[in-house]
């Protein structure tokens, strides 16, 4: 069965995509405190986006292009979920023709909006990173 194995960098772009939906969906559902939920869930995505960074750095050695695609993709497949979130969530309130367009069109325009900061943060924490690291012994 070693054909249905995921590589583990696969693993993270899904886990940390769902987990940045689920963050984004379930931290917008209580209705007081408002901005001290959507404060937390930038918290709290930013800590997992944090760990992704260090994970596909330290612990895969990724290179830097490649830990910054797969960060990025992570926050991408993110956005695709909220989107999705905002679709399904608009279905039995009627909206009108244009706001389902415009949700429609979201679940491309937000991933891609998404990835590239997403993608270009990531390329400048891990080049910081790699700055700080001990030169690695040859011998």
């Amino acid at each position: 069965m070693t054909g249905l194995a995921i590589k583990p960098e696969r693993r993270a772009v899904l886990l940390l995509g769902v987990f940045y939906a689920v963050v984004g969906i379930v931290f917008a559902m209580p209705s007081g405190h408002v901005r001290v939920w959507r404060l937390a869930a930038w918290i709290v995505s930013a800590a997992a986006y944090a760990a992704h960074l260090a994970y596909e750095r330290f612990r895969l050695r990724n290179s830097l292009r490649a830990g910054a695609l797969h960060v990025g993709l992570g926050a991408a497949l993110g956005a695709f979920g909220l989107a999705l979130g905002a679709n399904i969530h608009s279905l039995p309130l009627g909206t009108t023709h244009a706001q389902r367009q415009l949700l429609l069109l979201a679940l491309v325009s937000w991933p891609v909006i998404t990835f590239l900061p997403a993608f270009l943060a990531a390329l400048g924490a891990g080049w910081v990173m790699a700055r700080f690291e001990p030169p690695k012994n040859r011998g």
